[in-house]
C-alpha cells in the first residue's frame, strides 16, 4: 500500500460559546485536516489544532509545512511503516508536532479501516470500557463560573474542569464560589495554563485553596521552568499535573528524573500524533506515573484518535477530549454519552468525516499527489 496523495483542509470549527483561557480567546478554532488517500482505495483523515503558545505553531504555519514539507515526503510511502514515516517527518522539518499529528493520525485511520480494526486494536487493543468526561469552565466572573458549574451538575457531569490564571486573587475566589455551589461530592480539576508563572505565586494560591478538595493542579508555572514545578511539587499538598510543559520524550525524561509533577497531560498535538504519544505512556509507567489525553479543542477526528490512545492503555486514567462538545457545527460523528464517553467497535478512528460540512468550513485548501 502507498499514500498517492494528500489533500489539506485548513478550516474555522464554530464554537456554540468563546472558549476562554490564561492566554487567548477563541470564537472560533482553527483546525486544519488532510485527507490521505492510498492505492488500494483505502481513505484517513488526521487534524492538527495549533496553539502557538504551546508548540510554536499557527493554524497558517500548519498549512504550509504541510503543504510545501510534509506532504510531499511522505506521499509514496506506505502508512504501515510508521516508525520510517516519522523519521521522514523529523529529517524533513525540525519540531513541528501538531503538523506531523495529522500525517500520523490520519495513517492509523488507515491502517485501521484497512485491517478493519479500530485503532485501539492496534495499539493492544481496548482496556477501558468508558472514560468519565469532565465539563471545562472558561474562566469568567465567580458567579459566573460557579452558575455553570451548577448547570453542567444538573447534566449529570460528576467532574468540573476550572481554568483560571488570569487574575490570582480573583481565581481563589473563583475557585471557592464554584467549591461552594457545587458542594463537596463534585471532583474539581484546576487549570491554570501557565498563569501562574512563579513557584512562588503558584504556592502562594495552593495555599488558599487546599481545602476546597482540588483533585489537582495543572501547570501552574511557566512552560519551560520544570525546576518550579518540582519546586511546587515539593513543596504543595495537593497533587500537580504537567501539560504545556510536556511535549516529547525528553520533557518526559526531565519530569521523571525531577519529580516534577505527579501526572502527566499527553496530548497528540504536542507530541506528534498516536505513535508517539503511546511512547510517552510507556515512560512514563516505567516511572510509575498515571497520564491524562488531552487536547486543544479538536474535531471529532483529533478527538477520537486521542480516545483510542486512552481507551488501549491501563495507566490512562483520565481523559480531557470534549471539543466535539463545543463546537455549533463539526465534521465529523463521534458520539458522547454525557457524562461518559464510549468508543464503538468501528474501524480506523470510527468517525465519519461529512465532507460537505467539511468543504463549508473550508478556508484554505490544497493537494499534494504524487508525481
Amino acid at each position: 500500500m502507498k499514500i498517492t496523495s494528500i489533500s489539506i483542509f485548513g478550516i474555522k470549527l464554530p464554537l456554540i460559546d468563546p472558549f476562554i483561557i490564561s492566554y487567548e480567546t477563541y470564537t472560533t478554532m482553527p483546525s486544519v485536516i488532510v485527507k490521505v488517500e492510498t492505492d488500494q482505495g483505502v481513505v484517513g483523515y488526521g487534524e492538527g489544532v495549533a496553539d502557538e503558545h504551546v508548540t510554536g505553531e499557527t493554524w497558517e504555519s500548519i498549512f504550509q509545512v504541510l503543504k510545501h514539507t510534509l506532504a510531499p515526503a511522505v506521499v509514496g510511502e506506505n502508512p504501515f511503516h510508521l516508525e520510517k514515516i516519522h523519521e521522514i517527518m523529523d529529517r524533513s522539518i525540525y519540531q513541528s508536532p501538531t503538523a506531523k499529528a495529522a500525517i500520523d493520525i490520519a495513517c492509523h485511520d488507515i491502517m485501521g479501516k484497512a485491517v478493519n480494526q479500530p485503532i485501539y486494536n492496534l495499539l493492544g487493543g481496548r482496556y477501558h470500557e468508558r472514560f468519565p468526561l469532565s465539563h471545562v469552565l472558561s474562566i469568567q466572573e465567580p458567579d459566573v463560573m460557579a452558575e455553570e458549574a451548577a448547570q453542567a451538575v444538573d447534566k449529570s457531569y460528576q467532574i468540573l474542569k476550572m481554568k483560571v490564571g488570569i487574575d490570582r486573587e480573583k481565581d481563589v475566589k473563583r475557585i471557592k464560589s464554584v467549591r461552594q455551589r457545587v458542594g463537596e461530592d463534585i471532583r474539581i480539576r484546576i487549570d491554570a495554563n501557565q498563569g501562574w508563572k512563579t513557584s512562588a505565586d503558584s504556592l502562594d494560591i495552593i495555599k488558599q485553596i487546599e481545602s476546597e478538595g482540588v483533585e489537582w493542579i495543572e501547570q501552574p508555572v511557566v512552560a519551560d521552568d520544570i525546576e518550579a514545578l518540582a519546586e511546587v511539587k515539593q513543596k504543595a499538598h495537593l497533587p500537580l499535573m504537567i501539560d504545556e510543559g510536556l511535549k516529547g520524550t525528553r520533557e518526559m525524561r526531565d519530569v521523571i528524573s525531577k519529580r516534577a509533577a505527579d501526572k502527566v497531560n499527553i496530548k497528540l498535538m504536542k507530541c506528534g500524533g498516536i505513535y508517539p504519544a503511546v511512547k510517552l505512556v510507556h515512560q512514563a509507567s516505567m516511572a510509575g506515573m498515571s497520564c491524562q489525553v488531552g487536547s486543544m479543542v479538536e474535531s471529532s477526528v483529533g478527538s477520537a484518535a486521542g480516545f483510542h490512545v486512552a481507551f488501549a492503555k491501563k495507566d490512562i486514567t483520565s481523559v480531557e477530549l470534549t471539543g466535539p462538545l463545543k463546537f455549533a457545527k463539526d465534521i465529523g460523528s463521534l458520539p458522547y454519552d454525557v457524562p461518559f464517553i464510549e468508543l464503538r467497535d468501528r474501524p480506523g478512528l470510527g468517525v465519519e468525516v461529512d465532507e460537505r460540512i467539511l468543504e463549508e468550513l473550508t478556508v484554505m485548501y490544497d493537494k499534494v499527489e504524487s508525481r
